[in-house]
């Protein structure tokens, strides 16, 4: 057999256990659906006019809180970029619930297990809302309501990745935001991100790449023939 017809067979191998991975006795098995961030998924948030992925790092703010800083990262590799999805203050994440408009929700920064958090302090260089990282996680400080975020999507299907969408200060009504003005030293380069007011296109974001967890089909399924009820 020529090295090309045993890589033809090779792929032709491959192509088959794939259809028999989604095929069990002669039914064709339902993949998971990793289309729609739900609680407990980690995720890469980009901003959509920077292209910036939101970020945290062990570096305080030298002003406002002195709380630990957020930024927009210009560079996709970064495990500071992380965030994964939890339920709002006080309440505890149902793995595989799609969040839907209008949810309340939080972001802790998977390394740091800090939560996006926002204030009444002035951000550092345009004098907006600062936005900072709370807290220590579910294994130390728990934070407070003003971690809280609340999704706006256009989509009645939810947050869909790689779809754009706003994050509104649960606090204070102001939105997660992002703009050109970039830091000096210790972080030089990084966007700066604040909260603010008014709607426009420096405060789309949308969900990149990250850890999907699948939608629980049977869970909303329940959900589903309760509310009809």
């Amino acid at each position: 057999m020529t090295m090309m017809g045993s890589r033809a067979f090779a792929i032709l191998g491959l192509m088959l256990c794939a259809m028999l991975a989604v095929v069990v006795n002669s039914e064709v098995v339902d993949m998971p659906d990793f289309s729609f961030v739900t609680c407990g998924s980690t995720i890469k948030l980009q901003h959509a006019s920077t292209k910036a992925k939101l970020h945290s790092h062990e570096i305080t703010y030298g002003s406002g809180s002195g709380q630990q800083s957020v930024t927009g990262f210009p560079k996709p590799n970064d495990s500071n970029s992380y965030w994964t999805v939890k339920a709002k203050h006080g309440e505890r994440c149902v793995l595989g619930v799609p969040l839907q408009n209008g949810h309340r929700f939080r972001l802790m920064h998977a390394n740091t297990r800090k939560w996006l958090h926002s204030h009444l302090h002035q951000s550092p260089i345009t004098g907006n809302q600062e936005v900072s990282c709370f807290g220590e996680g579910p294994k130390g400080d728990e934070g407070n309501v003003d971690d809280d975020w609340i999704l706006e999507t256009s989509n009645p299907k939810g947050w869909v990745r790689d779809e754009k969408i706003r994050l509104r200060h649960a606090s204070t009504g102001t939105y997660l935001h992002s703009h050109k003005q970039k830091y000096g030293r210790p972080i030089a380069g990084q966007f700066e991100v604040c909260a603010v007011r008014g709607k426009d296109s420096n405060n789309l974001w949308f969900a990149a790449e990250g850890i999907y967890m699948p939608i629980d089909e049977e869970l909303m399924a329940a959900q589903g023939k309760k509310d009809e009820l």
